[in-house]
């Protein structure tokens, strides 16, 4: 077993001559009619990071929200999303962030697992974990390749079925755990997040800070890391890297707003400092 340390990473190279198309598409399904925060932040920090092009597909309600604050994101009616996902055009899709677990919700996730092609990237985060769980038979049938699911504690003893203070008092085996069942990526967020693949790599992050326990801030993370990701560098990498500037972006923020003041929407605010900050150390 290798454990892996972020100097061990590079971030993906900007070419000269290149377009949006060079940098990747995401597909974000995210947000439900009272959650349209998380469609937000989730969709434009995987712009920020460097990925061409950001698709969100929600409701026509969570659309609107999200329209109303920034004209960066290509929008899809869930109505679309079966046919773009036979289309294969995406490089990455990005599932959960504040879909909530009605019963629209849980047909959306599998009209998705169902037609994403196998050999694409599938992100799955928060409300998508809690549906995963409840039935993983069906997930794990399908021999999806490239996979990364990013729960907190909760949502991680959700998926294990077992206890929040077994995942707590065993946080490294809880990830690897997750990683040889669902055969993902497993990217289990505290105070030291843990990254771990399901062939044995593993990364323990050193950034972040407790003012980073705010509403928002996991929906941040999964745009990095799928925004990373769609640049079509390593996955593992990928993962790495992204939770490396997350917890540096929190760390920037809370030098200059304090600890109680931080917000995720302010997480977004400091990527391009800490992409700065890492680029003068590491690369």
């Amino acid at each position: 077993m290798k454990r892996y340390d972020k100097m061990d990473y590079r971030l993906p190279k900007r070419i000269e001559n290149s377009n949006k198309s060079t940098y990747g598409r995401v597909l974000n399904i995210a947000g439900s009619d009272y959650m349209t925060g998380a469609a937000y932040l989730s969709s434009v920090s995987a712009l920020k990071v460097g990925c061409g092009y950001c698709f969100l597909c929600s409701t026509e309600r969570v659309i609107s929200a999200v329209a109303a604050q920034t004209q960066n994101i290509v929008f899809m009616p869930l109505n679309d999303l079966e046919k773009s996902l036979q289309e294969n055009i995406f490089d990455v899709v990005e599932i959960g962030c504040g879909l909530s677990q009605s019963d629209t919700a849980v047909e959306i996730f599998n009209t998705t697992i169902k037609n994403i092609s196998k050999d694409k990237i599938l992100l799955i985060d928060a409300d998508g974990l809690n549906i995963l769980s409840k039935e993983p038979q069906i997930f794990t049938s399908l021999n999806l390749r490239n996979i990364v699911l990013t729960p907190h504690p909760k949502e991680a003893a959700r998926l294990l079925d077992c206890t929040l203070e077994e995942v707590l008092d065993n946080t490294f085996e809880s990830a690897q755990k997750i990683s040889r069942i669902y055969n993902a990526i497993t990217v289990l967020k505290t105070h030291r997040t843990v990254v771990v693949s399901p062939e044995g790599k593993t990364y323990i992050n050193t950034t972040g800070n407790n003012s980073m326990a705010k509403a928002g801030s996991g929906d941040v993370l999964a745009g990095m890391i799928s925004g990373f990701a769609a640049q079509k560098i390593d996955l593992f990498e990928a993962c790495v890297i992204g939770v490396y500037l997350h917890g540096l972006s929190g760390d920037l923020a809370k030098e200059e707003l304090t600890e109680y003041s931080v917000m995720a929407e302010d997480l977004i605010s400091y990527i391009p400092l800490s992409i700065k900050k890492y680029t003068k150390q590491f690369c």
